[in-house]
């Protein structure tokens, strides 16, 4: 039988699609891109805003509709999150965020008996559900070495939703990254709360060290890391390893003392601040990118007008920009002094305007420089793909892809 994957959200959501795959594929089941060839689709869904769960349920409702016949399996964060709006739609098999690695078994049992079914723990006390991948559908394959959060920002619904922090097994990561890098020149490194990572008495840093040492793997990339976690083992590493990439993804979420704090984020402006300056005494040229959160209860025009200063102030390299959202069951959802959607709106635009200027300034610094790249797609004489910290490229020649090339920008 035909199967294909709609996979919505996050890192951990694409590799987790990406072993669902290669799983699927392992029982002896075909993978096709297109849903009218399937006789069974996959959604991997997100709950991250109120825009990412309405567009998991109407692409769900969508498909239930125009392919009756085919079989349905709805999986993740949204059906975590929202168990009782997915429960009467009459989908076969429905998971939340555990057994997603089984799911090619309950596929083939349900196909054996028709019985349709449902799973959906609200237990946090979870332990890691190791998953394993021999490859990945991109030229940068993704690891997911932790699930989980123990954070719980005032805004977020993830630790509800993903459950307490827990880190994949350390010699289980080694012997991925080893059978990935044979394919994968860049590895990464991805979780819900990646600094977390502590496995066999080893963290965060300790694994890139010894991720560095395969000599197929060119780059070691984050995919995101809390500032509270740049400690100092972390930092010597990034003096000492030159194969993790030029580029922390570093969330700030707001530039104001008042939002950080009504958050419940772990740091303030100043802390902030002298971890980017530390940083780059390390690496004077690292990319580092950022989310930020507009419109949180309580934000004034003068609390914005913070943020921006802040953003222009550590040039960020680029900045991804979310009007808040406010999540059923997360302190911030009935806090007082919410901010109309259209200051949100407004305040998004700016924003984005800034983070836009940020990113061609950024860009211009390696303008006439030699820089590294690594080829993701090469079509009708033109190759595409990024440097280590970030900047994409393309290429007026016919490259091969997964292979890196010194190029002057």
């Amino acid at each position: 039988m035909k199967f294909t994957i709609v996979t919505f959200g996050c890192k951990v959501n694409q590799y987790e699609s990406n072993m669902m795959k290669e799983q699927m594929l392992q029982h002896h089941f075909l993978y096709v891109d297109k849903i009218t060839e399937a006789d069974i689709f996959i959604i991997n869904t997100c709950t991250v805003t109120n825009t990412a769960d309405q567009k998991c349920l109407k692409l769900v409702r969508r498909y239930l509709r125009n392919y009756p016949d085919k079989v349905s399996v709805v999986v993740g964060c949204s059906v975590q999150n929202n168990e009782a709006k997915y429960q009467d739609l009459g989908i076969n098999i429905l998971l939340g965020n555990k057994d997603k690695s089984q799911v090619a078994e309950i596929i083939s049992k349900y196909l054996t008996d028709k019985q349709a079914y449902q799973f959906i723990t609200k237990n946090r006390q979870l332990p890691f559900e190791n998953m394993q991948l021999e490859t990945y559908d991109h030229i940068r394959a993704f690891i997911k070495i932790e699930d989980g959060c123990d954070n719980f920002c005032s805004y977020c619904i993830i630790p509800f939703v993903r459950g307490k922090v827990r880190s994949k097994d350390y010699d289980l990561v080694l012997a991925e990254a080893k059978c990935l890098a044979k394919n994968h020149p860049e590895i990464v490194l991805t979780g819900i709360h990646t600094g977390h990572y502590f496995s066999n008495g080893h963290d965060l840093a300790d694994l890139i060290i010894d991720l560095s040492k395969i000599p197929e793997l060119k780059r070691i990339r984050l995919s995101s890391i809390e500032v509270t976690e740049l400690n100092d083992h972390f930092l010597a590493t990034l003096k000492n390893c030159p194969k993790l990439v030029d580029h922390l993804h570093i969330p700030l979420q707001a530039g104001s003392d008042f939002v950080l704090k009504a958050m419940n984020r772990k740091y303030d402006i100043a802390y902030f601040r002298e971890k980017i300056a530390e940083i780059r005494q390390i690496r004077p040229n690292i990319a580092i990118s950022t989310d930020i959160i507009v419109g949180f209860p309580g934000e004034t025009e003068a609390m914005f007008q913070e943020t921006l200063a802040i953003s222009q102030k550590l040039a960020f390299s680029k900045v991804h920009v979310f009007p808040f959202s406010p999540r059923k069951g997360t302190v911030a959802a009935a806090m007082d002094n919410q901010v109309s959607e259209a200051e949100k709106h407004e305040r998004v635009k700016r924003l984005m305007a800034l983070s836009a200027e940020l990113e061609k300034e950024y860009y211009q610094k390696f303008h006439g420089q030699t820089v590294d790249v690594l080829i993701e797609k090469s079509t009708d004489g033109k190759s595409v793909g990024h440097t280590g910290n970030y900047l994409e490229v393309t290429l007026n020649e016919t490259l091969t892809v997964g292979q890196i090339y010194s190029r002057v920008l």
